[in-house]
């Protein structure tokens, strides 16, 4: 009774303790699913996990060390809101003072029409022209006359009859390349507002791919003749000091110090590129409007009463100077000729700096300036044409002597100020055709800075990096303006030449055919002169800037072919395409988080698709399984303060497209904004509520980890394209490499971002099918070997003197040759020809299994018998695995035997 008893109770306790563990089972089970319901949980309600509550404080500490970048409540600063204010205001009063001109007259209301047009003038902006856009045809009085006369072999060669040639080339040549191509035609072509001929090219490049050259020719050659500009410009007035007579024993004591000081100025000149072309251009406008209006007066005081110079006018003296026998240059007079020419181009390409109205506005008087001084030069090289005073002078330069001796001084200082504005002209002229060339990936996309009020004024750091290292080392091998003359104007002739082709097809393309055939003809005669005349530079420098032209072609050309590389793989997946696979990777708790966040920054603005690129980053190798994977692009806006974004979830929680749109004057740091995109994202419910248990770095709890990734491309091996596009891809890469990365422009190297190589999906080659092959006889002997490495015999000797057979390591014998094992056991079968018919009738049977190791671990022991009785060491018996432990067919035992 008492045991039946104990029996029962005992029956009790354990189904008690199997009820209790079961329960604990289910609640674990249940726990386990509602976690995971927790992490996979739909997009609506979100369930709440609270933190450890000592976790709270060491996040707070994180955030007091770290000092992250947070953004505010607000979505203009105070600077910002004050800024728009005032142009608020500004525009309300212009409005207010119009309206009441409205009633003032027809020239009033054509005032009216004007201020309301894409030709907008304003006083303000018309000064920013004058310190932006003519520098450097401002100066080119100080050396035109001067190269007239050096090519003419000096004053004394000089009659009436040359002089008024030279003058009436110089006047045509502004009024019909100048006046005429580029402010009255090109400038009527703009690419909303941007000039340049990047900014034309994007107009017409859809009439036909040959556009392409003549638009990659030119910009390569302009950017290269904007190396040489600041060089020459500023040189040139800088050695205008050795004329004062006060410094004239300085620069005899030190010969290279005009060179120093004008590697000082140049650097200061790149140093301030920095603060914009608005504050820039008001300090240098109001220098060039002191210049240009010292030009116009000098030049009338040199004229004096004899204004028959102006005889000139008259294109005939011209042509018939230029194919005179009393024209010592020949030819090469019109390469002299187009140096009054040379900051035409740069007028066109800076039109988006300061706007088109302004130049208008501002040209004529320009103009007028430059043909009084031209003239006034012209005047006295008349009137001391048989001066003996002159005769023999090296040199001469009819700018200063036209001048007396107190009015140098300040000719001097002024042309060194122009020598400087003409430098910036072309520097500003670079960053837009750099940020044009950009946009039709003909260049890398580069860090842009919008330091002033409009988008059009614009600073790119490399580019002036890379512009100031070349100036400085053009000046290093030049050494002083004369040689630097002699290469200079050869790349820009180029630049006219292409500008003119790419013009006059947009004008046939928009219904002016005869404008078109009309203008080609007579701009590229012109032109045409002008490259040869300046082809004779070639020798003299010219060279130099022909190699910069082709070192900036190669880049161009070489980043638009890798980029139609890269475009025709399949860029891009829809919907239905990615969805599957990463809700399955989503939801397969087999595999850890790779992180909270992964966010690929990509240069994608559609919203309804995935870059494959981003596809397989996300599962290469090793699955990257994250909470939410997000792909961010970043779009500047044409607005100086907007900041916005989009998202595009695709019905997920989990998946996240984010357009984030930022004014051209707002700090592109990009997570700070990816914070508060995912903090409103977790408010609305789109995303489940992440929580950090540990601190990190952005010192925000409530979202989980983020990692960045940046996806690059590399070039398969077996990638099935030419030799000079794999080697455009490669160039490409190396380029890209050298001038940056987003990691630098949009913040992100703080956060440790994770750079990943994707192969590039390009059309591969097939390689030819493998042909599988019957083992021979001989093929068994050579294998035999290389087996015999892998298991190599060795022989210990026992008491019982027998030899056991182990097998090695396929490298435990690498040092024996595989000849001695096959050449013993030959030698046993002669011996013992018994051996060989258990091997035989195994192969015969088809059972070379478990019986044919067993005969060939009989086979085996009498070469190391032999191996043993002929002396050999212990290392050559454990050789390698004789020929016999290999299974045999018939053919191969009867070759053995033989």
């Amino acid at each position: 009774m008492v045991q039946s008893r104990r029996d029962k109770a005992s029956e009790r306790s354990q189904s008690n303790d199997q009820r209790r563990k079961t329960n604990k089972t289910n609640k674990t089970d249940k726990h386990e699913q509602r976690e995971r319901q927790e992490h996979h949980r739909p997009t609506g309600k979100i369930g709440r996990k609270p933190a450890p509550p000592q976790t709270d404080s060491t996040l707070l500490k994180a955030d007091t060390f770290t000092n992250a970048p947070k953004v505010s409540r607000r979505t203009l600063t105070k600077e910002e809101r004050e800024e728009l204010a005032k142009q608020e205001e500004n525009q309300r009063q212009e409005e207010q003072r119009l309206a009441l001109m409205a009633d003032k007259g027809p020239l009033a209301r054509w005032w009216i029409r004007l201020q309301h047009s894409r030709d907008k003038v304003s006083f303000g902006m018309a000064i920013v022209a004058l310190g932006v856009v003519y520098g450097d045809i401002g100066t080119s009085p100080l050396y035109t006359a001067q190269t007239f006369l050096t090519g003419q072999g000096g004053l004394g060669n000089v009659d009436r009859e040359a002089v008024l040639g030279m003058l009436s080339l110089v006047f045509w040549s502004i009024t019909l390349i100048t006046t005429v191509k580029y402010v009255l035609i090109a400038m009527r072509i703009d690419n909303n507002g941007e000039g340049g001929i990047f900014a034309l090219y994007s107009l017409i490049r859809k009439y036909g791919a040959w556009l392409t050259i003549p638009a990659m020719l030119g910009g390569a050659a302009f950017l290269a003749d904007s190396v040489l500009t600041p060089a020459v410009s500023i040189s040139s007035a800088v050695e205008g000091l050795r004329t004062i007579p006060a410094f004239v024993p300085i620069f005899k004591t030190n010969p290279n110090l005009s060179l120093a000081i004008t590697a000082v100025i140049i650097a200061l000149l790149f140093s301030v590129q920095s603060r914009g072309t608005e504050s820039i251009g008001k300090v240098f406008g109001a220098v060039v409007l002191v210049w240009f209006s010292f030009l116009a007066i000098v030049g009338i005081a040199s004229l004096g009463n004899d204004w028959s110079v102006f005889e000139a006018l008259n294109p005939v003296h011209g042509i018939r100077f230029l194919f005179s026998p009393h024209n010592v240059a020949g030819i090469a007079l019109m390469g002299t000729v187009f140096l009054s020419t040379t900051g035409a181009e740069a007028l066109y390409s800076d039109m988006g700096h300061v706007g088109r109205g302004n130049i208008y506005f501002t040209w004529p008087f320009i103009n007028i300036a430059l043909v009084l001084n031209y003239f006034g030069q012209g005047a006295w090289m008349l009137r001391n044409q048989n001066n003996p005073t002159y005769a023999g002078v090296s040199g001469l330069n009819p700018f200063f002597e036209m001048m007396n001796t107190d009015v140098r001084y300040v000719a001097v200082v002024l042309s060194v100020t122009a020598g400087i504005i003409a430098s910036q002209a072309l520097i500003t002229g670079a960053f837009t055709m750099v940020s044009e060339a950009t946009g039709i990936n003909w260049m890398p996309h580069l860090q842009v800075r919008y330091p002033a009020r409009t988008r059009g004024q614009l600073y790119i750091p490399v580019v002036n990096a890379v512009l100031c290292i070349a100036t400085l080392t053009v000046l290093a091998i030049f050494r002083d303006s004369e040689h630097i003359s002699a290469a200079y104007g050869l790349a820009l002739t180029i630049t006219m030449i292409t500008t003119t082709i790419l013009l006059a097809v947009y004008m046939w393309f928009h219904g002016y055919r005869a404008l078109a055939v009309a203008f080609s003809i007579v701009f590229l005669t012109i032109q045409t002169l002008f490259f040869v005349a300046s082809m004779a530079k070639f020798m003299h420098g010219g060279w130099f800037t022909m190699l910069l032209t082709m070192v900036i072609l190669l880049i161009m050309v070489t980043w638009n072919d890798g980029t139609k590389i890269e475009r025709s793989q399949r860029r891009h997946m829809r919907p239905s395409d990615f969805l599957p696979a990463l809700d399955k990777l989503h939801g397969d708790f087999r595999i850890p988080y790779y992180s909270d966040n992964i966010v690929y920054l990509t240069s994608d603005t559609e919203m309804k698709r995935l870059d494959t690129d981003i596809f397989f980053s996300i599962f290469a190798d090793h699955p990257k399984r994250a909470r939410a994977w997000w792909a961010i692009s970043v779009e500047t806006a044409d607005q100086p303060f907007t900041r916005e974004y989009a998202v595009e979830n695709f019905k997920t929680n989990y998946v996240f497209r984010v357009r984030i749109r930022i004014g051209f004057k707002v700090s592109q740091s990009i997570p700070a904004y990816i914070h508060q995109v995912m903090h409103d994202l977790s408010r609305t419910g789109e995303l489940p509520q992440q929580k950090s248990v540990y601190p990190k770095i952005d010192a925000d709890p409530d979202i989980g980890t983020i990692r960045y990734v940046l996806v690059h491309k590399a070039l398969m091996p077996e990638s099935n394209i030419s030799a000079r596009e794999a080697l455009s891809l490669r160039m490409k890469y190396a380029i890209r490499h050298l001038v940056g990365s987003p990691i630098k422009w949009f913040g992100l190297a703080p956060y440790n971002p994770q750079i990943e190589v994707q192969p590039l999906f390009v059309t591969t080659r097939r390689p030819p099918r493998l042909r599988r092959e019957t083992v021979k006889a001989t093929d068994a002997h050579r294998a035999s070997g290389p087996s015999a490495g892998a298991g190599a015999a060795a022989g210990t000797g026992g008491k019982s003197g027998k030899i056991e057979i182990k097998i090695a390591d396929s490298t435990a014998a690498s040092g024996v040759s595989a000849s001695l094992a096959r050449l013993a056991a030959e030698k046993s079968i002669a011996e013992n020809p018994a051996v060989e018919k258990p091997a035989e009738n195994a192969a015969a049977s088809g059972a070379g299994k478990t019986d044919g190791s067993g005969d060939a671990d009989r086979l085996a022991e009498k070469p190391a018998q032999s191996a043993e009785k002929t002396g050999e060491t212990a290392v050559e018996q454990s050789a390698e695995k004789p020929a016999s432990a290999v299974p045999k067919t018939r053919e191969n035992e009867a070759g053995d035997a033989d």
